[in-house]
């Protein structure tokens, strides 16, 4: 089998993947602000991530996935106004900043379940991890490339750039970056304009703040990665993934720190998807084509004609590279939903097939099993191709548009049209091991209905908590009004001793 190639960002060409210790590999991937609600942005890259988690393990790697949550600060000074979006949105829904952060994250993780994505081995979060980010910067100044000006901590761009690449991961030129940066809050304090910010001097209405050596404050964004991705992964790791809107300033900042606290190159592969748009256009509040993923599974959004189902989202990515754009569309939505439901048709009809009892079958009948030369030749090409496909930079698109070549194939033999034996045994073994692999074990697919099975406990168990909350109140208007409106839909409940509930459908 062909080794394992990936697109490098930072060289632009494919690799040789080749971990730093064998068998293990360490990779981190950029997790979501968790201000509010999760959107269709944030399916493509923990969608393509998990895929790359997935298929490193069944190479035989111990893989270290780390993918941090956000929840301090993440204030931006490319382009935008510099804004805390945490401590904002707490504000306008009148909550505690660590309120609203875990409403957010138990929604995304939520959110994730619906992809059927794997956990991460390791989810830090940037509060929990204050001290590890001032004593990174702390490093910085004494390495001569941070200073520190009325409370705020800023990274010496020009300094860095005069002896490292600085730009080279983006494309970006230190000059153009000098000579176009907008003017914007904070700005004077700066030697110049293209430095960015490390920690920040919080004002006193600012509600999430911290001591450091440079007074009260909160830290940047970039920082906050450097500090966990070093903290769990060592000095220099395998793997950084995560969108390509991330290029800069985010990851460019994260090697500039990183390279000076830690002496070396943080990340030996730069992994980055492409973005999506939706009907052409880019995903934009001015827009108002920005989709929470909520409204995407129920449909309720104006750009939707209707819901869709997480596993024909989770599909539709698949079906397109992960580095080149993709278009969102309900045509597009539709067509994947039709495709999902043909090959998940034909992998449950190969599952349920035994090459063994149909070539016994036509023994007894007195038909004649020959294996089919061309046939046979077909479907051992384009199994094989799935990880060559897969080692040529995680190719899902390919591997896809051969699962859907066999799928003819799979449906005449359950219709008699071909026999099983018109493969060899070894082949057809192959032919559904190889699918069950990829369907299931490397793109996470699921049956829909096992998904609406799981949707419907999950329902279940919050209405169970919510009547038991209403009879623990004595509210019996409530706790009868569940029961029988349940009743009425076929789900009966039961109250057990000891104040549990089961349910079951008539």
């Amino acid at each position: 089998m062909s080794d394992l190639k990936v697109y490098n960002s930072y060289s632009r060409q494919k690799e040789v993947f080749t971990p730093l210790t064998p068998g293990h590999v360490g990779m981190y991937v950029c997790g979501p602000t968790v201000s509010g609600e999760s959107h269709l942005g944030h399916a493509r890259p923990y969608i393509t991530f998990d895929v790359v988690f997935r298929y490193l393990q069944h190479l035989g790697y111990k893989v270290r996935y780390v993918r941090n949550i956000t929840d301090a600060g993440h204030f931006e000074e490319e382009g935008r106004e510099a804004v805390d979006k945490i401590a904002t949105k707490a504000v306008l829904e009148k909550l505690e900043p660590m309120e609203l952060v875990q409403k957010y994250t138990n929604l995304f993780h939520w959110a994730m379940e619906q992809f059927n994505t794997l956990r991460p081995s390791i989810e830090p979060t940037a509060t929990g991890h204050i001290v590890e980010q001032v004593e990174m910067i702390k490093k910085l100044i004494a390495e001569g490339y941070a200073y520190e000006t009325n409370g705020s901590v800023y990274f010496d761009v020009k300094k860095y750039a005069a002896s490292y690449d600085y730009g080279k991961l983006s494309g970006r030129v230190i000059d153009d970056l000098l000579e176009t940066t907008r003017e914007l809050e904070g700005q004077d304090e700066k030697r110049d304009t293209a430095d960015f910010a490390l920690w920040k001097n919080a004002s006193p209405e600012h509600i999430m703040r911290w001591q450091s050596p440079w007074g009260v404050g909160y830290p940047g964004w970039h920082i906050e990665c450097s500090a966990m991705a070093t903290k769990y992964l060592g000095a220099q790791f395998d793997i950084h993934g995560g969108g390509m809107d991330l290029l800069f300033p985010h990851h460019e900042s994260e090697i500039a720190q990183s390279t000076i606290c830690n002496h070396s190159a943080p990340v030996r592969y730069w992994i980055h998807n492409n973005m999506i748009t939706i009907n052409g256009k880019k995903m934009g509040k001015s827009y108002n084509n920005v989709i929470k993923l909520t409204e995407l599974f129920s449909g309720n959004h104006p750009v939707l004609e209707k819901a869709y189902h997480p596993m024909t989202i989770r599909f539709f990515i698949l079906q397109t590279h992960y580095r080149s754009t993709l278009d969102f569309s309900n045509e597009a939505l539709q067509a994947a939903e039709k495709g999902l439901k043909r090959l998940w048709d034909a992998y449950e009809k190969l599952q349920a097939m035994s090459y063994t009892s149909e070539a016994g079958t036509r023994q007894l009948s007195g038909q004649k099993s020959e294996v089919d030369a061309e046939l046979e030749a077909k479907c051992s090409k384009l199994i094989t191709e799935l990880p060559e496909f897969m080692n040529d930079d995680f190719s899902t698109a390919k591997v896809l548009a051969n699962m859907f070549e066999l799928v003819p194939v799979i449906n005449s033999m359950k219709d008699n049209i071909i026999p099983v034996s018109a493969l060899s045994k070894e082949t057809f073994e192959l032919l559904q091991s190889q699918m069950r692999l990829y369907v299931e074990g490397i793109f996470g697919l699921q049956s829909v209905t096992e998904a609406d099975n799981e949707k419907l406990k999950g329902v279940m168990d919050l209405l169970i908590d919510i009547r038991k909350e209403a009879k623990s109140r004595k509210d019996f208007v409530t706790s009868d009004k569940i029961r029988n409106q349940l009743a009425g839909l076929g789900i009966l409940l039961k109250d057990e001793k000891g104040g549990g509930m089961s349910w079951a459908i008539e």
